[in-house]
């Protein structure tokens, strides 16, 4: 017979081999870092322009950062840094290299799927890199208390409080004494003020906005991590509701994004978790688009139709029983999404089942279906295996043309995500001013 205390003991086993895996992939000190990248990555991948265009204004501007030059003498490497940079400081042919920026807040995109399995962590983090080297300023937030990608970029010890948790316990609080306030008679209020809920709730309430966030090894990507024990947030979460029956639970991480300063960011990535409970309609809530992984097989395509199909019920239950709560609070329902677009993963160009079941997606879903899907490749499954996206996987590490392949599938489904993103946020700002 075995007991929890066994599921203990390969838990202890199975965290002492996380350790040596990031001591072995991070560095020594188990510190993630981020590599430098070379002149040839940055003017093929990142500026579009010929590496020795970008060798003659370099040499022309000494104030420039120069990089670093290794033993060989001859390849310069530039942090991340010092490329966004070159691109506050660089023009081409009269064009400026920084991306393009809407006005107002930081677009919100949720990555989600009711399956695991689907990558949708491999497409929340490649995002995010990609957007970050694209020079967009990018916080990712971790719903899944399985924590992948929070471990990817480089966390390992997170507290409860610190996560999505927190901001729901804050956001109780500060809702609690908000619809206090909004009775003549605090006395009259059938619901507890802040000070009536649970001691830790209370203390969690005094952390400030920002003390959520925490930094990477990507200067231009930070994080709101989540650990294992975030995993009873939805037992918590029910607790709190039956506590405070008009909290719009489902607002939390909407009011805290909008807590934060208009400029401090320029793109939300959200990594759900594979379930629908309280984490993953707060990130539906907060999202202008949901962007749904699924990979090449029936079972997955089953799955993705469930949970298209259990997310709708969801936030029509939310719309039809919560409306007056919502209204008081500012929230507008129904959801409505900018967009919703469907990204196929783990694809085989050669593989004629993956090609049916893509032809399959297309003749359902239409248009809403990625262009581009994310290919497997050798370097995609490292990027599992060792916790690093493909971006921050050295290509001198392996052939150059692996790397590339991996590099331009995720490239790909990158510039059409942008494309995506850009068109919603114009579109937002146009409703907004209508």
């Amino acid at each position: 017979m075995r007991d929890y205390s066994d599921l203990q003991q390969m838990n202890e086993r199975s965290l002492a081999q996380q350790a040596a895996v990031r001591k072995a992939t991070f560095s020594p000190s188990e510190v993630k870092t981020l590599r430098p990248f070379s002149i040839w990555e940055i003017s093929t991948f990142m500026f579009d322009l010929p590496a020795d265009t970008l060798r003659k204004k370099l040499a022309e501007d000494p104030s420039l950062p120069q990089g670093m030059v290794e033993d060989d003498g001859r390849q310069r490497w530039f942090s991340l840094a010092e490329i966004n940079e070159l691109r506050r400081r660089l023009r081409f042919r009269g064009k400026a290299l920084l991306p393009e920026r809407p006005k107002g807040r930081a677009l919100r995109v949720a990555v989600s799927n009711f399956k695991g399995g689907v990558g949708k962590t491999v497409v929340a983090q490649h995002l995010a890199n990609a957007a970050a080297l694209d020079g967009y300023r990018v916080p990712v937030i971790d719903f899944d208390p399985q924590a992948t990608l929070t471990h990817s970029m480089g966390l390992v010890e997170v507290k409860e409080w610190n996560t999505v948790w927190g901001i729901m316990c804050r956001d109780l609080c500060r809702e609690a004494d908000r619809i206090m306030e909004s009775y003549d008679d605090p006395a009259d209020c059938p619901y507890p003020a802040a000070d009536e809920l649970p001691k830790d709730v209370q203390e969690i309430g005094t952390m400030r906005t920002q003390d959520f966030i925490q930094r990477t090894a990507w200067p231009t990507i930070d994080i709101i991590p989540s650990c294992a024990n975030a995993a009873f947030v939805e037992f918590a979460s029910a607790q709190y509701r039956s506590l405070h029956k008009a909290w719009s639970f489902f607002g939390c991480v909407a009011r805290y994004l909008d807590e934060l300063p208009e400029d401090q960011y320029d793109l939300v990535i959200f990594d759900c978790p594979p379930a629908i409970g309280y984490q993953s309609l707060n990130a539906a809530f907060a999202a202008d688009i949901l962007y749904i992984p699924s990979g090449p097989g029936y079972w997955e395509y089953d799955s993705t139709t469930s949970f298209l199909g259990q997310l709708g019920d969801a936030l029509q239950e939310i719309g039809d029983g919560f409306g007056k709560i919502a209204a008081d609070a500012g929230i507008r329902l129904p959801k409505r999404f900018l967009d919703v677009r469907l990204l196929m993963t783990r694809y085989e160009a050669s593989n004629p089942l993956h090609a049916a079941m893509l032809q399959a997606f297309r003749n359902v879903f239409g248009a809403d279906v990625c262009q581009n899907p994310i290919e497997m490749t050798r370097a995609v499954e490292q990027s599992g295996r060792f916790q690093m996206s493909v971006y921050e996987q050295d290509y001198r590490e392996m052939t150059r043309e692996t790397w590339k392949r991996a590099r331009l599938s995720f490239d790909n489904a990158y510039q059409e995500f942008k494309v995506t993103m850009l068109a919603a946020w114009k579109a937002r700002n146009e409703g907004a001013g209508a």
